[in-house]
């Protein structure tokens, strides 16, 4: 994946050597995820995230960023209101590090201390590689999962995957050349094991480890009585997950241009 990093800082800096302004930023906010665990709700927040940033201007409309953000996110079925879900009793964290080209599109012309506009709406939408690693809580300690392969994969899944993000947010120049900017953002992920879950029970005689067999099925750990029974379902059989950063940043432009204050 190295190589795919690699590429987007090369489009970074093809595409941005005619733009006339630098920006710098960073922020803080929360990261959530849509998967098997978390099937209904689009805005549940699960853990923290922040992100630093830096952005070429084309002009008061359109820019390119280079983004690196990390998140936490995570879900449980003993918090469902499902009862199917709380009697599979699974559960999982994991830390995104996500890189990311980012294209911008602001609704209006904005330009802080230099353009009418004081805030503007704006559209993003990019490609990015996202680094993970879910992990389970067993008896006080956290395992990683993906090395055990619970639904007994052949070869572990990537620790590393393509990411699309998309989505919206406002700008307001809070003084001089600083904007503060808040934005909800999606990505697709081209995985479905951001929770480590995704089809069907596995034969425990085939798993590797006994931790495998103990972190696949977990229906009895209250109970004594153990349903995942190999081929039945375990994950919602949907092939993707995908994840969300709630932000809140700062940032810095440098206006480097006499022109760029006459747009």
């Amino acid at each position: 994946m190295q190589k795919y990093l690699l590429t987007l800082i090369i489009l970074f800096t093809a595409v941005t050597l005619k733009a006339q302004t630098w920006e710098v930023g960073g922020g803080i906010g929360g990261a959530g995820y849509m998967g098997d665990l978390n099937q209904h709700n689009p805005l549940q927040i699960s853990g923290l995230a922040g992100n630093v940033f830096l952005k070429r201007n084309f002009n008061g409309y359109l820019s390119a960023k280079l983004q690196f953000t990390y998140g936490k996110i995570g879900a449980a079925d003993s918090t469902s209101n499902n009862q199917q879900q709380r009697d599979r009793n699974l559960s999982f964290t994991n830390r995104l590090m996500e890189t990311s080209l980012i294209g911008e599109f602001n609704f209006m012309h904005y330009i802080p201390d230099a353009g009418k506009n004081v805030f503007t709406p704006f559209v993003f939408a990019g490609i990015g590689l996202v680094a993970h690693a879910p992990r389970a809580e067993y008896n006080g300690n956290e395992i990683g999962l993906r090395r055990l392969r619970t639904e007994g994969q052949e070869k572990q899944y990537s620790g590393t995957v393509l990411s699309v993000p998309y989505g919206a947010g406002v700008k307001y120049n809070i003084g001089g050349k600083w904007t503060l900017i808040a934005d909800l953002g999606y990505r697709w992920a081209n995985t479905d094991y951001l929770d480590d879950v995704s089809g069907l029970y596995a034969d425990k005689e085939t798993l590797p480890t006994r931790s495998s067999v103990l972190l696949s099925d977990r229906t009895g750990e209250k109970t004594g009585v153990y349903t995942g029974t190999a081929g039945t379902q375990r994950g919602d059989l949907r092939k993707r997950d995908s994840y969300l950063f709630l932000n809140l940043s700062i940032s810095f432009t440098f206006v480097t241009e006499k022109c760029y204050y006459e747009n």
